[in-house]
């Protein structure tokens, strides 16, 4: 009986956390004792946009075979688990596990709204250095506190610019333009200040509105233009680059906490491979993107440093407003200028 009782204690001691086992090998694969979950990534993109290449090619092989099984991913691309907002208050409540939002969440986190302001970034390489820097880490250190959600990696929507019926080529070209702009603060005054009629909407209702006219145009990255086809009811782009949009990928924190250390590890490695992969794609699909959308018809425009100049001094009083509301905002503006050198 001694001995019996001894195996049993030393077999006990053998498993952690979650009833893994403490004594599993390598390589990143999480315990076959580890409890499963599926895992439902929800996002706003169409099936083909680099993000849900980079959920397919990338995140979902990793966790499912380093996971052994434990871990099954399903994507829910094309707004199916509903607009931003819903699917991102279904990460917040736990009814979906993980989505890919962009930063719906600035509202009430201050700091994420900082990798939507205007003309701040130079380039990929420049917005990738900042995001996944310390200035990255400071913008998402209130999310789990605040809303529950735990972030994973930052992706990228990318840089903006305005699709249009008709051609934008000076700041008064936007006078009068009723402009579709995602339901954010920061970019309904962006467009006043330019001088268009802005209307927030749902990425989802876009098309329709486009193609019955109920909006002249919108500003998204031109791999959103081709993947949700809007070029079929658009003729211009202006190349504005006004804003650098990210996403990021997220996970429910009560979910995060319940999994084992391995199945975390799994997790944020693929969730970083992933989009490493999709910055990737985005960049370099930039030029191919033009190419399809011109031969479909579409007309660019590339502002000259006097129409950028104009953008940029029209949209000055947002960070005066910005400046005067967050005591830190203009140190985080230089810090973040200054990783571009």
């Amino acid at each position: 009986m001694g001995f019996l009782l001894t195996t049993i204690v030393a077999l006990a001691g053998c498993v952690g956390e979650g009833g893994s086992s403490t004594a599993s090998g390598g390589g990143g694969s999480a315990p076959t004792a580890a409890k499963p979950h599926v895992l439902k990534v929800a996002n706003y993109f169409a099936t083909d946009h680099p993000q849900n290449i980079a959920l397919r090619e990338k995140f979902k092989k990793i966790v499912e075979e380093k996971s052994g099984g434990s871990l099954q991913v399903q994507i829910y691309d094309n707004s199916q688990l509903g607009a931003e907002k819903e699917f991102y208050d279904g990460v917040r409540n736990g009814t979906i596990e993980m989505g890919i939002p962009g930063l719906i969440m600035q509202s009430d986190i201050p700091k994420m709204a900082v990798g939507e302001w205007p003309f701040l970034f130079k380039d990929f390489a420049h917005a990738k250095k900042v995001l996944e820097g310390p200035i990255g880490k400071e913008m998402t250190d209130e999310m789990e506190r605040k809303h529950g959600v735990h972030a994973l990696a930052w992706s990228a929507n990318g840089f903006r610019m305005f699709s249009s019926n008709r051609p934008i080529k000076s700041i008064d070209d936007f006078k009068g333009l009723r402009i579709r702009m995602p339901n954010i603060p920061n970019y309904i005054k962006l467009g006043q200040l330019l001088g268009a009629n802005v209307t927030p909407m749902p990425i989802s209702e876009v098309f329709t509105a486009l193609e019955q006219k109920v909006v002249d145009g919108q500003d998204n990255p031109i791999a959103t233009l081709k993947a949700s086809a809007w070029y079929e009811v658009q003729s211009d782009v202006l190349e504005s680059k006004h804003m650098f949009s990210p996403n990021l990928y997220i996970i429910n924190g009560k979910l995060w906490s319940q999994l084992t250390s391995g199945q975390q590890k799994i997790l944020e490695e693929a969730a970083k491979t992933a989009a490493d992969y999709e910055w990737e794609l985005l960049e370099k699909s930039y030029e191919d993107d033009k190419k399809f959308l011109m031969e479909k018809g579409i007309q660019f425009t590339t502002p000259d440093e006097s129409f950028r100049k104009a953008m940029e001094d029209a949209v000055q009083p947002l960070y005066d407003e910005i400046y005067q509301t967050y005591p830190w905002a203009k140190e985080m503006v230089e810090k973040i200028k200054a990783e571009a050198n």
